[in-house]
């Protein structure tokens, strides 16, 4: 994923320059918005100013960045020099830190700015022959912690150990010597070699615009000094163990993200449960009050059946045995009519128990059973067809007598 070379954009050479760059860039709203989430825009600014204060040579930028889809997205970015200390000498290496849209949650995406007078080391362990770095911080990137401040102090340090960029051999300086030790600064130099093309896009002027020095090739360094074997082990035993320590960062990182992930979904599972017990509660709540509706009705008609009861006990001494028939009286002759036919049809229903009790306990025979459940059968659909034809009389009656006292109340 190659970037395009940066547009001019005006650069913030300060701290408070790049305070106000920042505020004004990720305030922009509309269609020239940079594609950063709202709620992390404020944590992009304190990384980019942090970085800005700790790194003076490295200044926060908007550039249009090219995917490898074919997607242009205007983004921020750090450009500027990295500085390394190799050898005894301090060296500064360009770079172009992007911040791709789903920064700060993910990495950010690092690449080299070499000049024409530099060139990649071939088979470097953190940088492909493109100028893309992939470094054991990026690798083990953790949202919040991780910030643009302590990945340029781990490049700082990683290429300190193996710097990234040599300067490039002139072979018009010394046709006859086969391995020549070039100055430590750069100098111009033809158009690259067609073996350089694949960093060639990332050319930015064929001066280095920096003033700093970058170590010699590896055919100059050969011809220096052998290095103490002990500086060689020690540094490279540092590199393994900082290798090591970002791999069990990132296994420790992955098991922590499995944990947590059981751990919500427990979560919601538990919420999943708190509603469902809250909803039982509040259903079994609003039954109780219901229930209690009902009990103050049953305890009120109690009341009422009680004192009707005391009120009648007299009664019911002086007048002697009251036949139960008689206890009520119907209010007209429908009523009357509907009483009768009411009671003769649960009198049959209840004989009919009867003799289905006496056919299964053998007490009749069951052509017996038959003949006396068709004529009761046959009394009992009577006296329902007469309920209902007594029961549409008393609603049509009731309509009537509605209708009667219409008149009299309008007028």
């Amino acid at each position: 994923m190659a970037p395009p070379p940066p547009l001019p954009v005006p650069g913030a050479p300060g701290a408070q320059d790049a305070q106000q760059f920042l505020s004004t860039a990720l305030s922009q709203r509309g269609p020239s918005a940079l594609p950063y989430a709202e709620d992390v825009k404020w944590l992009i600014r304190q990384h980019l100013v942090a970085l800005a204060e700790s790194f003076p040579s490295i200044h926060p930028k908007a550039s249009a960045f090219t995917h490898n889809d074919g997607r242009t997205v205007n983004l921020l970015q750090a450009d500027g020099t990295i500085p390394i200390a190799y050898q005894g000498a301090v060296y500064n290496i360009p770079a172009v830190i992007w911040l791709l849209e789903p920064y700060p949650r993910s990495p950010p995406a690092v690449f080299l700015s070499p000049t024409r007078d530099m060139v990649v080391k071939p088979g470097h362990p953190h940088v492909d022959r493109s100028g893309s770095v992939l470094v054991p911080y990026l690798r083990s990137w953790v949202f919040p912690s991780s910030n643009l401040v302590d990945l340029v102090r781990s490049l700082s340090h990683l290429f300190g150990l193996d710097p990234p960029l040599y300067t490039r051999q002139n072979a018009s300086n010394n046709p006859t010597n086969p391995n020549p030790n070039p100055s430590p600064s750069p100098s111009p130099s033809p158009a690259p070699s067609p073996s350089s093309s694949s960093f060639s896009s990332r050319i930015y002027s064929s001066l280095s615009p920096y003033g700093g020095r970058f170590p010699p090739s590896p055919q100059a360094a050969a011809a220096r000094p052998t290095e103490d074997a002990a500086q060689v082990y020690h540094r490279n035993a540092t590199s393994k163990i900082i290798d090591m320590v970002h791999g069990d960062m990132a296994g420790l990182r992955r098991a922590r993200e499995a944990e947590m992930e059981g751990l919500f979904s427990t979560q919601a599972e538990l919420r999943r449960r708190e509603e469902e017990l809250s909803k039982g509660l509040r259903e079994m709540l609003e039954e109780k009050e219901g229930l209690e509706q009902q009990l103050q009705l049953i305890l009120m008609n109690t009341d009422v059946l009680e004192g009707w009861l005391r009120e009648n006990e007299g009664r019911r001494r002086r007048a002697g045995d009251v036949d139960v028939d008689d206890a009520f009286e119907p209010a007209d002759v429908l009523s009357r009519q509907m009483l009768e036919c009411t009671a003769a049809d649960l009198a049959v229903e209840d004989t009919i128990y009867s003799l289905d009790k006496a056919v299964q306990e053998g007490s009749i025979p069951f052509e017996m059973y038959l003949k006396n459940v068709r004529a009761l059968s046959r009394d009992q659909y009577f006296h329902r067809a007469m309920s209902a034809k007594v029961r549409a009389a008393q609603v049509q009656a009731q309509v009537s007598s509605m209708a009667a006292r219409v008149p009299h109340h309008a007028s």
